[in-house]
């Protein structure tokens, strides 16, 4: 297990580009199977997630040169340790059963922030045709004795990869299939895209109902992938709390609003243009109240609500505001628990149950030792360790980097003195 070393307390400033979406590149890169001809993806980010994927499609008889991907689908099982290592692994199912595939693999791994239930893939699927189980042993084994066929479908959740699971089958059943309930967040809407340049005839992208007309087969094409606000709004996040001058590019800033609202609630504002993002040394950094004068409240919520991946980011920089804010993480049952690393490094934090958190700015952090605990509260500590005092170690820095390209070499680029052992 690989540390971080952090030597904070520093100013930080300076220029960021954005990678792509790493929750728009899984997918994405599971779609490739849905065609036998080459499908050319730009933008991928160079993480730990992605090279997974990519093995897992190698597995399955894609061959890949650079960025081209050409898929020669068969199944003859995958790399337990591999499916484990990444939550994205659960995406080659849709494409699979609709190619006519019987998969049999374990059930995906990825961040521990708590129960992922499956349910909503299965519904989905089932609907579509598909014969899901869970075997004895844990595995999961989706099959189709004949090929699927469209159908109305309501999710009973709006499940991101299971959203995406289902418009990949969907796109390969005969006839039309109306999903409801669906999840629209910009990595979905990605996923639809490249989806319709590759033949697919979907409507409604962008909301919770989509229609799908399915096509026999589908085709190659190229299609760029949009920038990660997840990242960009970790480096918002920094910049607030490092008191420097950033500037942010390569960003899609059509996805801004709701990240916007979230950091103004915090006192921060930020200089948007077409595609960067300007965070001003100068801030008033107070965090605001209600209209009525009480403590205000953050709460995550499926797109377009506040992503709920960013909590963990806007928890650690409320603590270097002025005032006090309601943390509430309404999806995720024990992503709030690191906060107690935080308080560890001298956060003033009231974790009233698994889902909410008081916190009150401004504390003066200090150095500590932390393990991260997932990617999102990962960076989450590294953030608190750049404008703490002293030297922090940073343990597990794996599930870090597994969202984060060059994260390192962008760190140092705007002046943190980080390194890794």
């Amino acid at each position: 297990m690989s540390s971080y070393i952090v030597k904070g307390g520093k100013r930080l400033s300076g220029k960021v580009r954005i990678s792509g979406n790493k929750n728009a590149a899984l997918p994405c890169l599971a779609a490739t199977l849905l065609t036998d001809e080459c499908v050319h993806l730009e933008n991928i980010p160079d993480i730990q997630d992605v090279r997974v994927m990519k093995r897992l499609l190698e597995e399955l008889g894609t061959k890949i040169d650079g960025n081209d991907f050409r898929s020669n689908v068969h199944f003859n099982g995958l790399s337990e340790n591999l499916v484990d290592s990444v939550r994205g692994s659960i995406l080659l199912v849709g494409p699979l059963v609709a190619r006519g595939e019987k998969i049999v693999i374990p059930p995906p791994g990825g961040d521990v922030i708590g129960l992922r239930r499956l349910d909503t893939h299965f519904l989905g699927l089932s609907a579509l045709g598909a014969e899901c189980i869970v075997n004895n042993d844990g595995y999961l084994t989706i099959s189709a004795d004949k090929p699927l066929s469209g159908a109305d479908i309501f999710l009973d959740e709006a499940s991101v990869t299971a959203t995406e699971n289902v418009i990949m089958a969907a796109s390969l059943a005969e006839g039309r299939s109306t999903i409801y309930n669906c999840a629209c967040e910009p990595h979905v809407q990605d996923l639809c895209r490249m989806l319709v340049s590759m033949g697919a005839k979907i409507e409604g992208i962008g909301s919770n109902l989509l229609t799908i007309e399915g096509q026999k087969t589908l085709h190659g094409t190229s299609y760029r992938i949009g920038s990660d606000y997840m990242e960009l709004g970790s480096f918002i996040g920094l910049a607030a709390v490092t008191g420097g001058d950033f500037l942010l590019t390569n960003v899609d800033t059509s996805f801004l609003s709701p990240i916007e609202h979230g950091f103004k609630k915090l006192g921060i504002s930020l200089d948007i243009k077409k595609d960067s993002v300007y965070v001003p040394a100068s801030q008033r950094r107070i965090i605001q109240k209600t209209y009525l004068g009480h403590t205000n409240k953050l709460d995550d919520a499926p797109w377009p609500g506040f992503p709920a991946d960013l909590l963990s980011i806007m928890t650690v920089t409320a603590t270097q505001m002025y005032g006090s804010i309601l943390i509430h993480e309404k999806m995720f049952e024990s992503r709030m628990y690191f906060v107690d690393y935080l308080i560890r490094l001298g956060a003033d934090i009231i974790l009233c149950d698994p889902h909410r958190a008081v916190v009150k700015g401004k504390t003066i952090l200090h150095s500590g030792v932390v393990t991260s605990p997932d990617v999102r509260a990962g960076m989450a500590l590294v953030i608190a360790a750049l404008c703490a005092e002293g030297e922090t170690v940073i343990d597990n820095i794996e599930q870090i980097e597994r969202g984060y390209e060059d994260l390192l070499g962008k760190l140092r680029g705007v002046g943190a003195d980080i390194c890794a052992k």
